[in-house]
């Protein structure tokens, strides 16, 4: 039974079994609380017991189709409840589920399909001409089914499950298995698989529910991408303590309004999201005031946003995290405690921090030559430890040995550094990463597709201030002797092969890139005009 804490009004769950696997407390709450509502979609809603009926049924259809305990299956659409099903029916088989993101280009898909090995893919109506063209690449998937929107009739989803004998978890899951794939885009151009088990993926849970918890009445928001570990990891707080969830198809501001209409009152947004309803009017100021809790991460809250922010909504809760997906999202947090007394108590720069670990995580930073800890207050790498650390990177032994030692800390590829107090500063990159509106892109993955153009002899992919998206993608390049191209030839070019938010906004040409000693381009002195003047270089 979901009980009240009197002292601070949040839902207590200590009588709930402590979770091992993600399904846990969907069964849980099931069985306790079995007409509660779980899900609103589009104007569809299902109870705790429907929805578990709907996870026991696809685990079964999966066996039927094959799925078996180290198995791969994959989801490519939109925000859906179904990714949330196939998440915790894949996971109670021992199997996992790679979340593709949707907005990727068709040879982008096939690659990430195909290195996940999925044997079941389950494809959004807007993107079955997306798979219908790249099918004879997909090696490895055995049957491609169609989900829709509105699950109507039709929906050969909705009818896999009408037609499945519910399945329990086989006894020999266990904890440790994947049950997620995130593609995260890797500095050699191609993306990487993240896996992350069902332990590290309950030990987020557990470990970053402080700030984020609900109190009786309270409906959760989920509309951040599934794709992206802040989605997939956030939906599990909703079903962890047995509230309902208001899940949103797309982030816009429509479908946002129409969730908090609908009484949704907790969320987990990028930035862009909250600027955007700022400069939208009155009305949606108003509307968003609804909001009990607006946690923001995935990318910096640029501080003159934040006290617009702030300020707007005064009765509002803001909570800054800052994570990654190879340590199952979040690892630090800034309270909201901390937005509203940094400067009342003088520490006015602790809400440009990432503010401190959260339970379970151990950070330290570290000189990237010596790998010896820094002093307080000086730059270094940040390294983790936390059992939210993932199992390694899908296929990729080796990119895995590069990023986690030998006891255990994961080297995160940003640079910051800790005050006395403990507060986390993320200054900038280690890893060549541009954060655009949540969305991470590598700048070699850019830099490869760039490169094939015929007049481009070299070229180099950075992030600049955008006051909307925190960065934009530049590309700084030099042409072949005698050849030349429009900067709108080769934005163009670019998308031909890339997902849109990827491809440069802007291009700037430059007889010849510089270079140090040994040769490697200097982005560092590419980069300085633009954040020449800034605070923080990761933005």
């Amino acid at each position: 039974m979901t009980v009240t804490d009197a002292s601070t009004d949040l839902i207590d769950t200590s009588d709930a079994p402590e979770p091992r696997f993600v399904d846990d407390r969907l069964a849980h709450w099931a069985a306790t609380t079995p007409d509660a509502e779980c899900f609103t979609y589009l104007g569809r809603s299902w109870t705790y017991a429907q929805t578990d009926d709907r996870v026991r049924r696809l685990a079964g259809a999966l066996h039927g189709l094959g799925v078996r305990r180290g198995d791969t299956v994959s989801f490519l659409d939109k925000n859906h409840p179904a990714c949330v099903e196939l998440s915790l029916a894949a996971g109670s088989l021992g199997a996992a589920n790679a979340i593709i993101n949707f907005r990727l280009a068709g040879d982008e898909i096939d690659y990430a399909v195909n290195d996940s090995g999925a044997k079941v893919l389950l494809v959004g109506t807007e993107l079955i001409p997306v798979i219908e063209g790249i099918r004879d690449r997909l090696t490895h998937v055995e049957h491609v089914i169609e989900v829709t929107p509105e699950g109507g009739e039709g929906d050969a989803y909705e009818q896999l499950l009408a037609g499945a004998e519910p399945m329990a978890r086989p006894d020999e899951v266990s904890p440790e298995d994947t049950c997620l794939v995130m593609y995260s885009s890797g500095t050699t151009g191609r993306p990487k698989g993240v896996m992350l088990s069902h332990a590290n993926m309950v030990a987020h849970t557990l470990n970053a529910h402080d700030g984020w918890g609900f109190a009786p009445g309270d409906k959760s928001m989920v509309a951040m991408p599934l794709f992206h570990v802040g989605g997939s990891s956030y939906v599990l707080f909703g079903l962890h303590d047995g509230i309902p969830s208001v899940m949103t198809r797309d982030p816009d501001g429509a479908s946002l309004a129409g969730a908090i209409l609908a009484g949704a009152n907790r969320t987990f947004l990028v930035p862009a999201v909250l600027a955007q309803v700022l400069q939208a009017g009155p009305d949606a100021v108003k509307l968003f005031g609804a909001l009990k809790t607006y946690t923001y991460g995935a990318a910096p809250m640029p501080p003159p946003l934040l006290r617009a922010a702030m300020e707007a909504w005064p009765d509002t809760d803001f909570l800054q995290v800052y994570g990654l997906t190879e340590v199952a999202g979040v690892v630090t947090h800034l309270m909201p405690d901390d937005h509203r007394t940094a400067i009342p108590d003088g520490h006015p720069e602790r809400l440009v921090s990432a503010g401190r670990a959260i339970p379970g995580v151990e950070v330290r930073i570290v000189d990237p030559g010596t790998l010896e800890d820094v002093a307080t207050g000086e730059p270094g790498e940040i390294w983790l430890r936390t059992p939210q650390r993932f199992q390694g990177y899908l296929n990729k032994p080796e990119a895995t040995a590069e990023v986690v030692t030998e006891d255990g800390w994961f080297r995160s590829g940003d640079l910051g550094r800790l005050d006395a107090d403990g507060y986390l500063f993320v200054e900038d990159r280690l890893k060549d990463m541009i954060i655009s509106g949540g969305e991470n892109i590598y700048s070699p993955e850019v830099e490869r597709v760039l490169a094939e153009h015929p007049a481009v002899m070299e070229v180099a992919i950075i992030g600049v201030p955008d006051d909307r998206w925190g960065e934009s993608v530049k590309a700084v390049v030099s042409f072949h002797e005698g050849a030349s191209a429009t900067e709108e030839e080769l934005i163009a070019f670019c998308r031909e092969h890339l997902a849109h938010y990827k491809c440069p906004r802007s291009i700037d040409v430059l007889e010849m890139l510089p270079r140090n000693p040994t040769g490697k381009i200097l982005k560092r002195d590419l980069r300085q005009p633009y954040w020449d003047g800034r605070s923080r270089q990761v933005n």
